[in-house]
């Protein structure tokens, strides 16, 4: 059974003027002989070991950086070299595979143009690596036709039941919008991606094929799986505001429909800006939140990551007018409906337990399905200084608030689990996992990049 209990972390990248060892022996592969590299030195400060960590390198950061996506190939040269396909994988696989490598092993990446201006700001892929551990990875240049690396995340837009949503996910975990709010949470029983399917069949999480996996959040008007929060008043510190619940709502008399309006009430609008392979990530806009005290505009960033059970989120208002100057962030997480296990530290918490998941649109439960566990987590970084706060509105919910940013911009955490996947055979497991990631992510490794190198 494979399992997920190492740490990821997003590396921050310093360029040094350090020219690499020249000693080390230049990659080949099949007709692709590079002319040029630069060499980038990880370095693990933590004293635990990390498998599959996210490493993000902004362009600006690289000592060259006018290149296509084809002109770049990474090589660790620590990993075994790959042989010459077969005439059989060729068939099957065509010849774009990766053919045989000299001096380490060809590894994925993907160039992300998170603005959308044609020009990549992001370089991304991912590592493993012991505990203190420092290693190189090659970036050569030069144009190379080689290389198929499967996408082991993926996201997405449909027309889902009527209306439109936007889907991320890894193999382990797979995160929607069904509500534009409040994230639904879906999880396999094998690693795999199933959103194209959800999407495009206009599958029932709940009744999908049970080696897919299954729905294992009931939103509703919770804050499910993970949602931003306001605390407009501070002599009601549990009282919290949303977006889908407004001043608009409560004068037409209903707090249960999210949108009365697109003019009248909050709107909203959502946008692919990565899709994979090792990373995706959706783009959430909210419009025109009049809470009653104060107008408010945001744009959230969901992030999946590639053999991880959890998603990043980057919440940034565009607009932060409250009425009362001490409001507040927030963001949170429904309670567990069954909750047996319950535990808030710092800035984590978790809330978990036996579950019967059954659609909600199946009164006569039809099809129910008894696991074991079903376990959800949120951490919001330390440096936010969050407060944890229990809201009793809205069915139960865990919180966390934070001080206004000067840049009305923070991060958080958001992670899943259940009985029936291969990553955690216990919510203890589960919960080690988020606690290694959570430090993971807090404890950025360094990255230097040496100088352009020439053969």
């Amino acid at each position: 059974m494979y399992k997920l209990y190492l740490p990821a972390a997003i590396f921050l990248l310093t360029v040094t003027a350090e020219p690499a060892a020249a000693q080390e022996p230049w990659y080949k592969q099949g007709e692709f002989i590079p002319e040029k590299r630069i060499a980038l030195t990880v370095t693990n400060g933590l004293d635990i070991p990390r498998m599959d960590v996210p490493v993000v390198i902004k362009r600006e950061q690289l000592p060259v950086y006018d290149f296509h996506e084809l002109d770049i190939t990474l090589v660790d040269p620590s990993l075994e070299s790959r042989g010459e396909p077969t005439l059989e994988e060729l068939r099957e696989y065509g010849n774009h595979m990766t053919h045989e490598e000299q001096n380490g092993r060809q590894i994925g990446y993907q160039l992300d143009d998170l603005t959308k201006d044609g020009i990549w700001d992001e370089l991304f892929f991912t590592t493993d690596m012991e505990p203190g551990e420092s290693k190189t990875i090659y970036l050569y240049i030069g144009f190379n036709n080689y290389g198929l690396f499967a996408h082991d995340t993926a996201s997405g837009m449909g027309n889902y039941v009527r209306h439109m949503v936007p889907y991320w996910e890894s193999e382990f975990v797979g995160w929607k919008l069904w509500y534009p709010t409040n994230v639904d949470v879906y999880a396999k029983r094998t690693p795999q991606l199933m959103a194209n399917h959800m999407i495009q069949n206009n599958l029932d999480g709940y009744v999908v094929p049970r080696d897919m996996g299954n729905d294992i959040m009931f939103v509703e008007n919770t804050l499910g799986g993970g949602g931003i929060v306001l605390f407009e008043h501070s002599d009601k510190p549990d009282s919290i505001s949303r977006p889908r619940f407004t001043a608009p709502k409560k004068r037409a008399g209903s707090e249960t429909r999210y949108n009365i309006g697109q003019l009248s009430d909050t709107r909203y609008s959502f946008d692919v800006i990565v899709n994979g392979p090792l990373r995706s990530m959706i783009k959430a806009r909210t419009f025109n939140w009049f809470s009653g005290e104060g107008f408010y505009e945001l744009e959230q960033t969901y992030t999946a990551y590639s053999r991880q059970s959890y998603s990043t989120v980057r919440a940034e208002y565009t607009q932060f007018n409250p009425v009362n100057r001490d409001t507040k962030l927030g963001a949170g997480i429904r309670k567990h409906p069954e909750e047996d296990l319950f535990h808030q530290e710092g800035n984590i918490l978790f809330t978990g337990g036996s579950e019967e998941i059954v659609s909600p649109g199946d009164p006569d439960r039809l099809n129910v399905l008894p696991v074991d566990f079903t376990i959800h987590a949120i951490a919001v970084p330390s440096k936010y200084t969050p407060e944890f706060q229990y809201i009793e509105d809205f069915g139960e919910n865990y919180t966390f608030r934070i001080e206004t940013p000067e840049n009305l911009t923070f991060e958080y955490l958001i992670g899943s689990a259940w009985s029936e996947g291969e990553a955690f055979e216990t919510q203890e497991e589960f919960m080690g996992y988020m606690e290694s990631s959570v430090r993971g992510y807090e404890n950025p490794v360094k990255v230097d990049a040496g100088s352009l190198e020439h053969r």
